[in-house]
């Protein structure tokens, strides 16, 4: 026979799922209202415990988080992009999803991506993806790819190479592991940071998503890199043409009539390059293509 403390606290349990509902339901009209009331600012704050939320699931817990994913895709949705945005709510909903539900992956897999992003696009709290991207391997050991991403994320935003290899590595160590992590995990302690390295990470991302918002930031960062490429290669060139003709060429035909180039190097938008009067290359005006800034400070391999 139940004990009346056990009773009264399986009904403050059922009690308490309606309001929990609620406050969901109520977190929808935020995100989408974006709008701020004192009664939703209490709501914000109880909606901010992942341990309080669920204990009133009542064993619905991987549906709550199932739930509580959707509102982080469409929180950070509604936002990124857009001049002003802040994400204050968005660490607290990817807790509690990830508290609801730890084997959810792709709560993992994505949020680091929504919580590392700078600028308009996102929050800029790498130190929180680290975390979020830990906590997801503690509770997924076997799961290799939230070991490739803690990797990736070391390299691309932390310029920590040691700890990024040490993630690659240790990913390479799972069942069913791709063959490549070992040799990334080689690559990015021999040469961290260079252009071709960081090439080859945001090719595997691609390769490694069918979500097309990270597939589309793939492609503008491996264009981006492959412009920065192009740029260093021809301004390397254009101090070799300065130093036979005494001044820069004015254009990447004169580098090719010069014997220096066997054709008119073109960016991913077809357009070619052009020369500053400082003998730099630089895109054409025309060209779409847009190199971000944290890829401006990327080094290239010896030749």
């Amino acid at each position: 026979m139940s004990s009346p403390s056990h009773v009264r606290a399986k009904w403050a349990a059922i009690a308490g799922a309606p309001l929990l509902f609620a406050a969901i339901a109520a977190l929808q009209v935020r995100i989408d209202a974006q709008t701020r009331s004192e009664a939703q600012e209490e709501e914000e704050i109880l909606l901010r415990s992942g341990s309080a939320v669920k204990k009133l699931s009542l064993g619905y817990d991987s549906l709550l988080a199932n739930i509580y994913w959707t509102r982080v895709v469409q929180y950070y949705g509604a936002r990124s992009g857009k001049d002003g945005a802040t994400f204050d709510l968005l660490w607290p909903l990817l807790d509690i999803t990830t508290t609801l539900d730890p084997k959810l992956v792709v709560a993992y897999r994505f949020g680091w991506i929504f919580l590392s992003e700078t600028g308009a696009a996102g929050p800029d709290r790498t130190d929180l993806a680290v975390a979020l991207l830990k906590r997801g391997i503690a509770a997924n050991p076997d799961d290799w790819r939230l070991n490739c991403d803690l990797g990736f994320l070391y390299y691309w935003r932390v310029k920590d190479y040691p700890n990024s290899a040490a993630a690659y590595l240790e990913g390479s160590k799972k069942p069913g592991a791709a063959l490549w992590l070992k040799m990334m995990a080689a690559r990015v302690l021999e040469k961290g940071g260079s252009l071709e390295t960081s090439t080859m990470l945001w090719s595997e991302l691609y390769e490694s998503t069918k979500e097309p918002s990270i597939r589309h930031r793939a492609v503008q960062m491996l264009r981006g890199l492959k412009t920065l490429q192009d740029e260093l290669y021809l301004d390397d060139l254009a101090e070799q043409y300065q130093k036979r003709f005494q001044h820069y060429p004015a254009s990447t035909r004169e580098l090719r009539d010069a014997g220096l180039i066997g054709g008119i190097p073109v960016d991913p938008d077809g357009y070619p390059y052009v020369f500053g009067p400082d003998g730099k290359s630089r895109l054409n005006p025309r060209s779409t293509v847009v190199v971000p800034p944290d890829l401006t400070n990327q080094p290239a391999e010896p030749k």
